[in-house]
């Protein structure tokens, strides 16, 4: 296993994101969740969930990892970012009242194998970058059971940490939550070139991804910036990587209006010019939600809210019409890990 943390001038610090937080004996780092206790970084959420449940696999979101099947999601509390428009800050940004103590990576891959029509785990809600050694241990055991492993994150993570997450996670979400560093430092209090090279990373080790930018209006919206950051998802990722365009709404510190249907139907269309499949999330509306054959235009998916149709497809996961790979992680049965 790599190193967590070294000694910097009598103090311990942190190695496993880019703030590199320097703590004297008692002292938490950014993310809160990890302690410098004498001789050590000590992780003080090991096997404590603020969250449990069985969702859907596209409410992660991921639509082209095993679409229409389920995945038991666990999530902590804590992270290494300080967003003020934060959707979940209540488990991000303080400790949340209702907390389930002592859980191990036993007894959460034991819920997954039994739950219905389960593929593995997710690693979401908060950061699980900054529960690393839960997930980690989680995760390995969960794959030796024939499981697959999620992990929907903000990206902000060192190389060497992240190039082991990639040995015992097979499919990512990550937040791209602008595509300028003025947004990040000033409304994250974070840098955005660590969550690039960490995209980059993610794609070149062949692992499935898709991203996801929240659309916050005045901040991100801007359609030239839209422009950059879909033809570099296109040029440095892949142009089959999935975007999902989230729909904001005010939240903890922030109380911009939510987010138009206009706005995000504009930025639909112009991502849409550059990457095979952008989705429109958050939104009552079902416009944004379908995926058609990026090669021949033929429908292949139908969705209603979580609600998944499959049409048009082989066993394989390739449109019947014209032969192309729409999913690589697919199954019409039940879901199985190969």
């Amino acid at each position: 296993m790599i190193p967590l943390f070294k000694i910097n001038d009598k103090k311990l610090e942190c190695l496993l994101c880019p703030h590199y937080c320097k703590l004297t004996a008692g002292k938490s780092g950014i993310c809160g969740v990890r302690k410098n206790t004498g001789e050590k970084i000590e992780l003080l959420t090991y096997g404590v969930l603020s969250g449990y449940s069985l969702d859907p696999v596209e409410k992660k979101p991921l639509y082209h990892f095993f679409p229409g099947h389920n995945i038991l999601s666990v999530g902590s509390y804590g992270c290494n970012m300080r967003c003020d428009f934060c959707q979940n800050f209540n488990i991000s940004q303080k400790i949340p009242e209702s907390l389930i103590p002592e859980t191990t990576p036993e007894k959460i891959v034991k819920a997954a194998l039994s739950a219905d029509k389960n593929i593995g785990i997710a690693f979401t809600y908060n950061e699980p970058v900054i529960w690393f050694e839960f997930m980690r241990d989680a995760a390995t055991l969960a794959k030796n059971e024939g499981l697959f492993t999620v992990m929907v994150s903000n990206g902000y993570v060192n190389s060497e940490p992240l190039n082991e997450i990639i040995h015992f996670i097979d499919a990512f979400n990550i937040d791209l939550k602008a595509f300028n560093n003025s947004f990040y430092r000033k409304l994250t209090g974070a840098g955005i070139e660590p969550v690039k090279n960490g995209l980059k990373q993610i794609a070149k080790s062949g692992k499935h991804l898709e991203i996801t930018t929240l659309i916050i209006p005045g901040q991100n919206d801007d359609e030239r910036e839209m422009t950059l950051q879909s033809e570099w998802i296109s040029g440095e990722l892949g142009k089959d990587v999935p975007l999902h365009l989230s729909r904001y709404f005010p939240m903890f510190r922030r109380d911009d209006p939510a987010t138009s249907h206009e706005t995000l139907n504009r930025l639909f269309e112009i991502t849409s010019k550059n990457l095979d499949h952008v989705y429109m999330g958050n939104t009552y509306s079902d416009s944004g939600q379908n995926t058609s054959c990026p090669k021949c235009g033929t429908a292949v998916t139908i969705r209603t809210g979580y609600k998944t149709r499959l049409i048009n497809l082989d066993k394989e996961g390739k449109c019947v019409s014209c032969g192309t790979m729409i999913y690589r992680h697919f199954t019409f049965s039940s879901p199985s890990a190969s």
